[in-house]
């Protein structure tokens, strides 16, 4: 997959988002940076499909992204943040990636694990790589992190989740096409037809090809909702591959996409008209 946007025209976003929070007033300048990205949005959404088994009616999925640690967003905001997952009850929790900042820099990689060990959920914790987790060397840093902090990381793989009265859905989870190398013929492998299957791709833009795929949901992040929108004009800032979908729920066919607006921020420590989220998931068997 080729990144139809240069760096150069993504930089220029990023300036245009800078001379335009330049303009705000004092009291602007700390809403964006005090207010908004502590705003916490639980963003709660049912998901009704035939193909979700009946022993899944009532399945609480969590999801949270985009966390980048070390950049505005610290390990004080992530204890705070694991309360309130941990609050909501959840049967499975996921990340969506993009963990820390700028992960080789990061100087609190240790502490890191006890906190996101404190996150609990009966059916598991699952994650995927985003962009930022890929860069600075950090594969393997992330890797580590995940692992230790008792999450199943999906490269390019897919696991099922059981019951006791052996129904199961699938959690396929995919590569990020900014660093790394995604790959939907081996994250699906192995799935049986028409069985409930939900994608995790950091990248929300990949959701037109999903949606050739024997997949129903897709939970993705990285776009922060574009982190810095104007009224009017929409988000000034679209990273590659969050060009398109850029937040909210969307439907592609048979697949039900969601993106994510992730908890932290990059490159502008600023939010506005875009709150942090925390996403609910409530499936629904018919």
């Amino acid at each position: 997959m080729k990144n139809k946007i240069t760096r150069r025209s993504f930089l220029k976003r990023s300036l245009a988002a800078i001379l335009a929070l330049s303009g705000l007033s004092v009291s602007g300048k700390y809403y964006t940076h005090e207010i908004e990205p502590k705003w916490l949005d639980i963003n709660t959404i049912s998901i009704n499909n035939p193909l979700i088994p009946k022993g899944f009616n009532g399945f609480r999925i969590v999801q949270f992204s985009d966390t980048h640690l070390g950049f505005q967003f610290q390990l004080a905001d992530l204890e705070s943040i694991i309360g309130k997952i941990n609050d909501l009850k959840p049967d499975l929790i996921i990340f969506t990636g993009d963990l820390m900042d700028h992960p080789n820099q990061y100087p609190f990689q240790k502490e890191t694990i006890p906190l996101l060990r404190k996150l609990q959920a009966p059916h598991g914790k699952f994650c995927i790589y985003g962009n930022h987790d890929h860069g600075g060397y950090g594969s393997k840093i992330y890797d580590h992190i995940m692992r230790q902090s008792d999450f199943h990381v999906l490269l390019n793989a897919n696991t099922s989740i059981s019951l006791l009265n052996g129904d199961e859905l699938f959690i396929a989870g995919l590569d990020d096409p900014v660093l790394g190398n995604p790959d939907f013929a081996a994250a699906t492998a192995g799935i049986p037809k028409n069985s409930y299957t939900i994608l995790l791709s950091h990248a929300p833009d990949l959701a037109d090809t999903a949606a050739t795929y024997d997949i129903q949901l897709q939970l993705s992040g990285h776009s922060h909702g574009g982190q810095v929108q104007i009224p009017f004009a929409g988000a000034l800032i679209t990273p590659p591959f969050a060009e398109k979908y850029k937040e909210g729920t969307f439907d592609i066919d048979q697949l039900k996409l969601h993106v994510n607006r992730g908890l932290g921020t990059t490159r502008l420590p600023y939010r506005f008209l875009s709150r942090p989220e925390i996403t609910v998931f409530d499936l629904k068997s018919h």
